[in-house]
């Protein structure tokens, strides 16, 4: 019994080892290649709620990536702007500003009701995530911490 236990306890250090690698590579990497990133604020312990996804998003280790963003950041002299959970960046249209009044987690692809750009969620996120970055670092967004 002791035998596995000591095998087991390797096993998850070993996962562990390499978790914490790969994050500080993952870091290290945006740090070197970005001058200013910006990441959304995210509601991490409501996120753990969801059983179904739970072990998934702990697993990911937000609050770790986040912690090591922004040290790794401070020490070469970049920017982090961390944008409100608040802030609607996949429901606004990122070519006209146009915010969407509701918009259910299952709809990925939406089509604009005023330019008629078609979005697909996630990169209109993006790309509006960018424009606060960007605006951030101008001085004029009051969404950024």
């Amino acid at each position: 019994m002791r035998k596995t236990q000591r095998r087991m306890a390797r096993r998850h250090a070993r996962i562990a080892n390499i978790r914490a690698d790969a994050l500080h590579q993952l870091t290290t990497d945006l740090v070197q290649r970005f001058d200013v990133m910006a990441i959304e604020d995210l509601n991490v312990a409501g996120m753990l709620k969801n059983h179904p996804l739970a072990r998934a998003i702990a697993d990911m280790g937000f609050g770790e990536f986040r912690r090591q963003l922004a040290y790794k950041a401070a020490q070469c002299g970049k920017t982090v702007v961390i944008v409100s959970r608040w802030y609607p960046s996949s429901k606004t249209c990122s070519a006209c500003g146009y915010k969407m009044p509701k918009m259910p987690l299952a709809m990925r692809e939406w089509t604009c009701p005023e330019c008629h750009t078609h979005h697909d969620r996630d990169i209109n996120a993006a790309i509006n995530l960018r424009t606060v970055a960007e605006s951030s670092v101008r001085g004029s967004s009051p969404v950024s911490a």
